[in-house]
């Protein structure tokens, strides 16, 4: 019995997902991950301590 209850809630599950997805603005978080990251670095770049140009591996 348990795998039936747990097919149908999978099932219910997805299907409500599909209708959220196609009937409301839901947002794409993969590009809202990759757009925070970017600005990530720009606020890394711009904190960071300037150098010489020089790296600890090329001495």
């Amino acid at each position: 019995m348990g795998f039936l209850q747990n097919t149908f809630s999978l099932l219910i599950g997805t299907g409500c997902g599909i209708y959220i997805a196609q009937n409301y603005k839901v947002p794409n978080i993969k590009q809202l991950v990759r757009d925070l990251m970017g600005k990530a670095k720009e606020v890394e770049e711009s904190y960071k301590k300037p150098g010489n140009g020089k790296s600890k591996d090329n001495k």
